[in-house]
């Protein structure tokens, strides 16, 4: 059973999307999929959500998001975690047998709510939360962890902080952020320690919509052309602890990308020619970069990845469109040549405590 993925949509990324309620923003990103695949509404068969309703600011907000992400009389269902676990379970749902053509959609207006409280008041009620532990303090927790165990510099981490806004900058369905010297990011105040507020991904608002098919679909209508092949994917949770233990050893990280690279029959990074990462700090991608034994740097995140655009809970699946463009010759100014397999990873929750990780190759290579 094989699952393509047929068109793409990338919201334009906004510091704040005032002019647009967010049923329009999705709305919008979810039809310029569906347009960009070639196929109506009307042919869905499922719609799978990535969403969360504390950082959408309402309760239950698939009830009022399913219908203008694509779920109006239509098979819905919705998963917290982060937009990539969304795109994880519409893979699933396509290689069951029971569902042919699918929507997967989803997006964060990081601009409509306290990011930082939303993340406090996910801290357990006894130990976490008093101390009011938000994402800084969990992603300054993690960085003195994995600085300590991996051996990372700061000039390392501003080297590939300004480095990826060099990237970012060229990306079209990027910020546009003016490139950053070594000396703003190491130079700004810190946020937690090691943390500099230079070395953070600016959050921005966002959304990002995926059409996924089966190959019985996709066999039964020659003409849609697939953009890429979905091959593997994986994902796992850490310990919620946020002990030294769990920190230093990124053990999810490992877990899904070994996951992903079984499921496709490969061996490593080697035969990836691009990897997009989900860095929220340069200490994230020093660190992802050991823990997946990725030794060509020219492979990683060529859009920028959060550097470029940052809508939190969806930048995972951003990952992944960033990664199906480059593997379809489409990614525009930031394609790489040659491009015949890529990878996406996310990471959600306190401290990278989840992580997924999706592998796609050339739909003309599989087809």
């Amino acid at each position: 059973m094989s699952a393509y993925v047929l068109g793409i949509a990338i919201a334009p990324p906004s510091v704040s999307h005032d002019g647009l309620r967010l049923e329009e923003l999705v709305y919008r990103t979810s039809r310029g999929a569906l347009a960009a695949a070639g196929v109506s509404q009307r042919q869905l068969d499922h719609v799978t959500l990535g969403a969360c309703d504390e950082l959408d600011g309402r309760p239950i907000s698939s009830m009022l998001m399913a219908a203008p992400a694509g779920g109006y009389m239509t098979d819905e269902i919705k998963v917290t975690d982060s937009g990539a676990s969304a795109l994880c379970l519409g893979y699933a749902r396509v290689l069951s047998g029971e569902f042919h053509l699918g929507l997967v959609a989803s997006w964060c207006k990081c601009s409509k709510t306290n990011v930082e409280e939303v993340m406090r008041f996910r801290g357990d009620p006894f130990f976490t939360r008093p101390l009011g532990l938000g994402a800084v303090e969990a992603d300054g927790l993690f960085a003195q962890a994995v600085q300590e165990e991996l051996q990372i510099s700061e000039a390392e981490v501003g080297r590939r902080v300004a480095d990826a806004y060099r990237r970012a900058a060229r990306n079209p369905r990027g910020m546009r952020y003016a490139e950053k010297t070594l000396f703003d990011v190491n130079g700004s105040p810190y946020d937690a320690t090691p943390v500099r507020s230079g070395q953070r991904a600016p959050l921005s608002d966002g959304a990002v919509a995926m059409v996924i098919a089966s190959g019985a679909f996709v066999e039964r209508n020659r003409g849609c052309e697939p953009l890429a092949r979905i091959t593997g994917v994986g994902w796992a949770s850490d310990s919620y602890q946020l002990d030294r233990a769990r920190l230093r050893s990124l053990q999810s990280a490992r877990t899904a990308w070994r996951s992903a690279l079984r499921m496709a029959g490969l061996q490593d990074a080697s035969a990836l020619d691009v990897v997009e990462l989900e860095a929220q700090t340069g200490y994230h991608e020093a660190a992802y970069v050991r823990a997946f034994a990725i030794t060509d740097e020219d492979r990683i995140s060529p859009s920028g990845g959060a550097f470029a655009q940052n809508p939190l809970f969806c930048t995972g699946l951003v990952n992944a469109a960033e990664a199906v463009l480059q593997v379809s010759g489409k990614a525009g100014e930031v394609q790489r040549a040659a491009v015949k397999c890529a990878a996406a990873h996310s990471c959600h929750g306190y401290a990278q405590q989840g992580n997924v990780v999706a592998l796609f190759e050339s739909a003309g290579a599989a087809r």
